[in-house]
């Protein structure tokens, strides 16, 4: 039986109550359940899941994460978004954060880069849609370039829906 999608992420952190409210903050999540203090389900606003993602406090003593840089371990989420104003709305919402550290143009994806306040990294991204992957963008699918926001929305047209074809069926 394949897997058809990711339906949560679970995390560790150092307090529930601010990563909530940086989640609330940064990407409008909204907080399904949870137990005060110890563990929150948040919900991305348009999701059908029961939670997108789960945070379990682990005290304000826990270290850093060392993934990728002294252990393993996961690097980044992924979180798509439908067109690229609104990619461009978060990467102001996230720039006013303090939490963007970087924006990158994959060819294929269009991604911004922060971080919560755990300093756990997450990724906002929109895909290009199948109908618009042409030679030229697929050739270029494996280089890393800088994100020209507004070069892309000239481009593709800021209220483009992304991903169709791609992560979205067509």
């Amino acid at each position: 039986m394949p897997v058809t999608r990711l339906n949560h992420a679970v995390l560790f952190v150092r307090d529930v109550e601010e990563t909530v409210a940086f989640y609330e903050k940064a990407l409008s999540f909204s907080v399904v359940a949870g137990v005060p203090g110890r563990a929150a389900f948040l919900r991305a606003p348009g999701s059908t899941n029961d939670h997108d993602l789960g945070v379990f406090g682990v005290g304000q003593g826990a270290a850093p994460s060392e993934a990728g840089r002294g252990s393993v371990g996961l690097y980044h989420l992924a979180w798509e978004v439908d067109t690229l104003s609104e990619l461009a709305r978060v990467a102001q919402r996230l720039g006013a954060l303090g939490a963007l550290v970087g924006a990158s143009d994959h060819s294929t994806t269009k991604a911004l880069y922060a971080h919560d306040p755990n300093g756990l990294e997450f990724e906002v991204c929109w895909i290009v849609p199948a109908d618009r992957l042409t030679p030229e963008v697929l050739e270029r699918r494996s280089e890393t370039a800088p994100l020209d926001l507004g070069a892309e929305i000239a481009r593709y047209g800021a209220e483009t829906r992304g991903g169709i074809g791609v992560s979205i069926p067509a």
